[in-house]
């Protein structure tokens, strides 16, 4: 028996439909061991190694995967064929004891009978470069998260999360709102003017250039005298150009694309898009078993298969006629920092439309197959043809255009229109334009003026979003649904979405600007690209990745330190202090000297919480902080909890008795505690409780009895033992 390994149980079902009854197909449900949850994991000091841990909840998936891994002849690892998937198959050959050094992994771009079956006959090793490059992004992001978020928490005294990527997009959203915010309008005014031709047909056209540059009126005394020069002037016809436009089939859809589209036309969220690729990819339940409608989903490449163009052509020119068919075949070029290892996405079979499947999908996946089916197939159709006729008017010095275009032949609309807005009234484009000749003489109608003020830049969607970070080379596809979720996290949303448009919460203006000013490196946009490219260099073979750690650790380290310190200045010895997170409560961030250990001063951000006194303490020799308890206010050591020492305030009056240090404790040597039971009687308890349990209803001396070895406590000024039985104990009936 033959054993395949793959990450989803939807994505097994599929698989082992296609193989005979030697294979078995299972699943280790996502990643089987990461980094710790709670902590950074990453160790600095030996080279940045990650510390991976298996999850609590995989023990019963890998005792599974390791009986079956015993019974194999082969194990296949067939995880996606990326670096999150190579990452996976590396982590499954470490735990389930594979040698990763023999041919174990297999790769498929499609879930067919074909894909996998070639993929069955050319097995590899896994591949080191690509673990290394997703291994790099993971600890980069950890270091980065892990220090500035808890950096960033204490100086804004709110609980965030800050990361590599994600930052710098939120970013983005917030310079765009301050853009917005500061935008002053300026007022400008149109200018139409309909005339009529020697026919009796009506032009109407915008005033655009004055003396062969472009120009718009600014006021209303301006526009004003441009029309009473026009009404006095004659309107000719300049110029007519016509021509037939060609527009050319957009590319098949990459993550990106898909993304930006399906949020545009869809109502999807980026997330919600790509979890619903993910089960399109994976495969769906059919009356005959799963079916994979689509190649993977996490591609930046915008090629496809020859097999896969063939089969389109075919289509294409069986349903919608050969002149849909285009005379070459359509190529479109991958952009050059994309990884071109995958296909686009497509349908994996063509002859499955989306109203054959329409019955077994639900209503997304539905949406979004179509989606996929119909850019895929419009990409490989023939170019869309307008007539098109650009008509200039001179009125005097000033110029006046207009545009029309009628479709020749819809091309690749017949299946796919581009999701471009329509014309604005501002941009002079009509329908069908009458017949008009240069040089004629047309008559003016009338004369209209519009009173307009230039807007401000428009807040950024999803897709707009995710369009501008691919264009800035920001993260890589299979990152934006993740960074988006982030975003808009509920737990802690830094944008929230207003008729679609992303609008920054209250929380982002301050925390960028602190990630701005004490991190420049990591929110800088071409620091970010180049970082994608260098994870690019560690996937190819040709950068160490723990050096790249190295470079970029070491002054971000520095960075990480300055961002603690602050403007205030210590009243003792003049140094500046740093911020440190609370040791007092949650409102317990406090101000500490950065001249320790010479000088000891701290203070609370917050003074209700904690006050510094001049008070040292007796035990530890920390500064003694004010505090207030249920019992009203007293002392205690600032070194809590690793000092616990507290003392009444002298002359404050307390609600009950607050406990105060008498006696020794004969066990362990520590101060004990003098307090009050819940029926009101005095007892001692040891301060070192609960790792000493020692308790005494007498004052302890801390020496031992030398005929019982029982606590020798004081009663009334004089010593007994606490051991009623021994010869030394109070027989006055204490």
């Amino acid at each position: 028996m033959d054993l395949i390994i793959v990450e989803s149980p939807h994505k097994a079902k599929t698989i082992e439909k296609f193989l005979s009854a030697n294979f078995k197909v299972d699943a280790s449900k996502g990643h089987i061991r990461d980094l710790p949850v709670n902590r950074m994991g990453i160790n600095v000091k030996k080279n940045f190694e990650p510390e991976y841990i298996v999850n609590t909840d995989k023990q019963n998936d890998i005792k599974r995967l390791k009986d079956k891994v015993a019974k194999a002849e082969t194990v296949y690892l067939a995880t996606d064929p990326d670096r999150e998937g190579e990452a996976i198959s590396w982590h499954l050959a470490e735990v389930l004891g594979l040698d990763d050094n023999k041919p174990i992994r297999i790769e498929f771009h499609e879930i067919s009978a074909k894909a996998v079956k070639k993929a069955l006959d050319n097995p590899r090793v896994i591949d080191k470069n690509l673990v290394d490059a997703q291994q790099t992004r993971r600890v980069l992001d950890r270091i980065v998260g892990y220090s500035i978020s808890p950096a960033a928490s204490i100086r804004l005294s709110e609980t965030l999360s800050a990361g590599r990527v994600q930052s710098v997009a939120l970013k983005m959203v917030v310079d765009r709102e301050r853009e917005i915010s500061a935008f002053v309008p300026q007022e400008y005014w149109l200018i139409r003017a309909e005339t009529l031709t020697q026919g009796n047909a009506s032009i109407k056209a915008l005033l655009a250039e004055k003396d062969g540059k472009k120009y718009r009126p600014e006021s209303q005394e301006e526009t004003d005298e441009v029309l009473s020069i026009l009404k006095n002037s004659d309107f000719i016809v300049k110029n007519v150009k016509k021509s037939v436009v060609k527009v050319h089939a957009p590319a098949p859809f990459t993550t990106s694309t898909m993304q930006q589209d399906g949020v545009a036309r869809l109502g999807l969220t980026s997330p919600q898009i790509m979890s619903v690729a993910q089960k399109l990819y994976e495969g769906v339940s059919t009356p005959n078993g799963n079916m994979a409608l689509i190649t993977y989903m996490r591609t930046d490449s915008v090629r496809i298969s020859q097999d896969a163009q063939n089969a389109a052509l075919n289509h294409i020119k069986k349903v919608y006629g050969e002149d849909f068919v285009p005379s070459k075949p359509n190529f479109y070029k991958t952009k050059g920092d994309a990884q071109d290892a995958h296909e686009a996405i497509r349908p994996i079979d063509v002859s499955v439309t989306p109203e054959s499947v329409k019955d077994v999908l639900d209503r997304n996946q539905y949406k979004l197959y179509k989606l996929i089916y119909d850019r895929f197939l419009a990409s490989q159709m023939s170019d869309a043809k307008y007539n098109s006729v650009a008509i200039e008017i001179c009125a005097d010095r000033y110029t006046f255009k207009t545009s029309g275009r009628t479709e020749l032949f819809a091309g690749y609309t017949a299946v796919y229109k581009d999701a471009k807005a329509e014309p604005s009234d501002e941009d002079g484009v009509n329908g069908l334009l009458p017949k008009v000749t240069e040089g004629e003489v047309l008559t003016l109608k009338k004369l209209e003026k519009e009173q307009k003020y230039t807007k401000p830049p428009v807040r950024y969607t999803e897709a707009t979003l995710i369009k501008a970070m691919e264009v800035e080379g920001i993260g890589r596809p299979s990152t934006y649904a993740t960074i988006m979720g982030k975003l808009s996290d509920k737990k802690r949303a830094y944008v929230v979405k207003e008729k679609n448009y992303l609008v920054p919460t209250e929380i982002s203006y301050p925390l960028i600007d602190f990630l701005v000013k004490y991190f420049p490196d990591v929110m800088d946009l071409k620091f970010t690209r180049r970082m994608e490219t260098a994870l690019d260099d560690i996937g190819e073979g040709g950068r160490d990745w723990h050096k790249l750690i190295a470079d970029f650790y070491a002054p971000f380290e520095k960075q990480v330190h300055r961002s603690t310190i602050t403007d205030v200045i210590c009243e003792k010895c003049g140094a500046p202090m740093e911020i440190r997170s609370g040791k007092f409560g949650k409102f317990g961030n406090y101000y500490a000297c950065t001249n320790y250990p010479t000088c000891h001063n701290i203070k609370s951000v917050n003074e209700k919480t904690v006050i510094p006194t001049d008070y040292i303490c007796d035990r530890c020799g920390g500064v003694m902080v004010e505090r207030e308890g249920k019992f009203g206010k007293f002392i205690a050591c600032s070194n809590y909890p690793k000092c616990k020492n507290t003392k009444p305030i002298a002359g404050e009056e307390q609600k009950t008795p607050t406990s105060v240090y008498e006696g020794v404790c004969p066990t362990c040597g520590k101060p004990t505690k003098k307090m009050t039971s819940k029926t009101g009687k005095t007892f001692y308890g040891c301060s070192g409780y609960p790792d000493c349990k020692f308790m005494s209803w007498d004052k302890p001396t801390g020496k031992k009895c030398d005929v019982c070895g029982g606590a020798l406590v004081e009663v009334k000024d004089k010593i007994y033992c606490s051991n009623r039985n021994c010869v030394n104990a109070d027989k006055g009936g204490k």
